[in-house]
């Protein structure tokens, strides 16, 4: 029976990829769609999705469609043509929708392309579709990259993933696919058209690269990170993880609002490891793809050497603010390459098993967790419901000090749509985003440190700042507590209330 599997698997590797498709979503229409439903739930189970900084962006397409009013005095749009998608189709379906339901529009579409992108690609790398790791996959679906909030990014990889799964098996035409994929990645983040390319040009090296030569891909792969490295630590201001590298192994990405979820990211290390382990005793009966096999362990490494040689932060001249925590989105790809080896096995109950189990867990417990968010959003809304409308807000909201999910102050952005101004929001001072800001903006900050200083609670208020008030933690013991008070000048916004120990 395996036999014939695999010989189907090859039958198929000759037909073209739009058939292939179509004879997938025939056969599997029903297990697509209650899949589907199922992977939506974590963004329909609370009123707001908490994603981190996805909250600032929702905010700033409200201030994008004032700016279209010219009701934004001091904003303007940039002529930018990567890192948007999300945001436009934030602005443009929050006019017609209103924010609340574009916001779940625009993150379920965003879900449903990074997790069929990369099934996708783990079916072309194992020549079969793994149905077995769909729960593992639905928790990266909804792991650190996804919590933090980095909308533009997530929805390039998924594309990106879309276009190395066709990458894998192209012939003539179907190279427009990919070329189209690669227009929507980059519009989405440079980064997903970067990989895209880079591992599209590794995956097809074996037709020009045979036996020992096969060395000379990994070997210019390991330089050209390597030069990388260099180039940018002498060129560019550059800094380097609090974490060992051994960290941002993939598993690494189910860390997410406390250490309580190291357990689960080492447990689900482990079981994957133990899968690969026991094919690797049992050899050619548990393994059905030597070439997509190979290739996934070849790419998985050098994504590690990605994390292993390249900064965390890079601040460039063309932007005021820091191009951050490079490294931590980067093992979203190593995990999903971790995937694709563990595809390329012999199914086992066990496997199925193991990774449900550890997907209820995980669910469970974000569940609860973006809970407690919903209800301190709650906190900030009622909070500045009594606003007169335009009045600036200063907001200096932490994570608990064991969270890898930093940017739980943008929840107070998201609060003050329609009624209030973040002062210190830092999209359009950073100068990353299409929404930016001229000096003297009533509105925002113009200056990026001045941003992060607002953030940190270490600004002194400026007479030319009021009026402006802060959402603050004012109980050290319940993090969830908020409130609201005057700020005056010459203070400094964080000296009330809970900070973090330096």
């Amino acid at each position: 029976m395996e036999t014939q599997a695999h010989s189907r698997a090859g039958e198929i590797q000759e037909e073209r990829i739009v058939k292939v498709v179509l004879s997938f979503l025939r056969a599997s229409w029903l297990r697509v769609a209650t899949t589907s439903i199922a992977l939506l739930l974590p963004c329909f189970w609370h009123r707001r999705i908490e994603a981190g900084d996805l909250a600032s962006h929702v905010y700033n397409a409200w201030l994008a469609q004032l700016v279209e009013r010219g009701q934004a005095p001091g904003l303007y749009f940039a002529r930018q043509w990567n890192n948007v998608a999300c945001d436009i189709a934030l602005t443009r379906l929050g006019n017609i929708f209103g924010f609340a339901a574009a916001e779940k529009i625009v993150v379920s579409a965003c879900v449903l392309v990074f997790f069929w992108g990369a099934f996708a690609l783990i079916s072309a790398a194992a020549r079969q579709a793994p149905w077995p790791l769909a729960p593992c996959l639905a928790m990266l679906a909804y792991g650190y990259t996804f919590h933090m909030g980095f909308l533009n990014y997530y929805l390039s990889l998924g594309l990106a993933f879309f276009g190395l799964a066709i990458v894998w098996r192209a012939r003539g035409s179907e190279w427009l696919w990919v070329v189209a994929l690669l227009a929507l990645a980059f519009v989405a983040h440079p980064i997903g058209f970067l990989w895209l390319i880079g591992a599209g040009l590794y995956v097809r090296s074996p037709e020009f690269l045979r036996g020992r030569l096969r060395l000379l891909a990994i070997v210019v792969a390991g330089i050209a990170l390597l030069g990388a490295r260099f180039y940018l630590g002498k060129h560019y201001e550059t800094s380097q993880p609090a974490e060992s590298r051994f960290f941002f192994n993939g598993s690494d990405q189910f860390i997410l609002f406390g250490e309580r979820y190291a357990w689960l990211a080492w447990a689900a290390l482990a079981l994957g490891a133990a899968c690969f382990l026991k094919a690797a005793i049992s050899r050619g009966s548990s393994i059905y793809s030597g070439r997509g096999l190979r290739l996934a362990l070849e790419l998985y490494g050098i994504a590690f050497l990605a994390t292993a040689l390249l900064p965390e932060n890079i601040r460039v001249p063309w932007y005021a603010g820091w191009i951050g925590l490079l490294i931590a989105r980067l093992t979203v790809i190593s995990a999903t390459l971790g995937l694709c080896i563990l595809a390329c096995l012999r199914r086992e109950k066990w496997h199925v098993a193991g990774f449900g189990l550890l997907a209820l867990v995980f669910f469970a417990m974000v569940y609860r967790d973006t809970g407690a968010l919903n209800r301190m959003e709650e906190q900030a809304q009622n909070l500045v419901r009594g606003l007169p409308y335009g009045r600036r807000v200063l907001a200096t909201i932490w994570a608990p000090s064991d969270s890898r999910v930093w940017f739980v102050g943008h929840l107070a952005d998201r609060a003050c749509i329609g009624r209030c101004f973040s002062y210190g929001n830092y999209e359009p001072s950073s100068g990353e985003f299409r929404v930016r800001v001229r000096p003297g903006s009533p509105i925002v900050t113009a200056s990026a440190d001045d941003a992060e200083d607002m953030a940190s609670g270490e600004y002194e208020v400026q007479e030319e700042d009021l009026p402006i008030v802060q959402i603050y933690q004012c109980d050290p013991r319940d993090l969830t507590k908020l409130c609201l008070r005057e700020l005056s000048a010459g203070e400094v916004n964080g000296q009330i209330g809970y900070h973090p120990p330096r």
